[in-house]
């Protein structure tokens, strides 16, 4: 069974969460290379561009709608659970499959020690990093900036070490919850990355109202004005144009009011019991997996 997730440029927390989180919960050599069976975990990869011939075990991903509907019911797909309830929505799915995104299950891993002296962190979505600049805008604010392109182990001490955290990633918030610590999301500045924070936080009863975040810099504002990547040659060249460098100042400033006063806002987290009955529920989708594919591996 061949291990499968997004691998990004640069890499991103949440997918990358795949290569270190599985180790502590499947058996010793459970993966190879063997692409006839695909192993789909965390992140929005339940998606149409998988070979037809492979069979898709999907354990607690997601539809993120960033490519048509694949066709789940043609006999090459099985699903242990996925991420919520607009997933098993959109697909045709039994409802009872929709319990959380797979993320949560670091609970039942070895996790690092909490980083120290930070209060409050921001992580941006791993776009965000090449088109924004929120390094700056953290350090304006006075808030402690998490870069989701770094390792999971450093990311997950950091958001155990923080009093809070404020994400535009959805995984900041995902792991944040599942540790415990209270979050606030933001609303990406592409509205493509909005289904999949709805379908999450559904499955966990938590009544999600994404807060506004100002720009960062004319990119960003561009994105989110046009519905855009802001990652097009005409978009580039103009808001690193000369003339569009104090509209660049002026929002990063801006950005900075805007997380100390998100700061401020009351938190998220979703319910104990909410925590525990997801936690269980996947747990008891891992044993199944392993009575069904751990022996065959073990002896192999």
């Amino acid at each position: 069974m061949k291990l499968t997730y997004f691998q990004g440029d640069p890499p991103n927390f949440g997918d990358e969460l795949n290569a270190t989180m599985w180790s502590d919960l499947l058996p010793v050599d459970f993966f190879d290379d063997d692409p006839s069976e695909l192993f789909v975990g965390i992140g929005s990869v339940i998606q149409h561009n998988y070979s037809k011939d492979a069979r898709k075990i999907v354990v607690g991903s997601g539809y993120g709608g960033y490519t048509r509907k694949p066709d789940v019911h043609d006999g090459t797909w099985e699903f242990h659970f996925v991420r919520g309830p607009q997933t098993t929505e959109a697909l045709g799915l039994h409802p009872d499959l929709a319990v959380a995104d797979a993320a949560i299950l670091l609970r039942e891993t070895p996790l690092p020690d909490p980083a120290p002296h930070i209060k409050v962190g921001f992580i941006p979505h791993y776009e965000s990093i090449e088109r924004g600049n929120w390094k700056v805008v953290c350090d304006l604010a006075g808030i402690t900036f998490i870069d989701p392109s770094h390792p999971p182990a450093e990311v997950i001490a950091q958001i155990r070490g923080a009093d809070l955290i404020i994400a535009e990633a959805m995984h900041g918030a995902i792991v944040s919850d599942a540790l415990r610590t209270p979050w606030i999301g933001v609303r990406t500045m592409h509205h493509v990355h909005r289904f999949k924070w709805h379908d999450w936080a559904k499955a966990l009863e938590i009544d999600y109202n994404p807060a506004f975040l100002f720009p960062s810099n004319l990119r960003e504002a561009w994105a989110l004005g046009t519905g855009r990547a802001g990652s097009g040659p005409r978009a580039m060249a103009v808001c690193a144009s000369r003339p569009a460098q104090p509209f660049n100042t002026a929002c990063q400033h801006m950005a900075a009011r805007s997380l100390q006063k998100l700061a401020r806002a009351t938190p998220n987290l979703s319910s104990d019991a909410a925590m525990e009955r997801a936690t269980d529920r996947a747990m008891t989708a891992i044993d199944g997996l392993i009575a069904k594919y751990g022996r065959r591996q073990a002896f192999a």
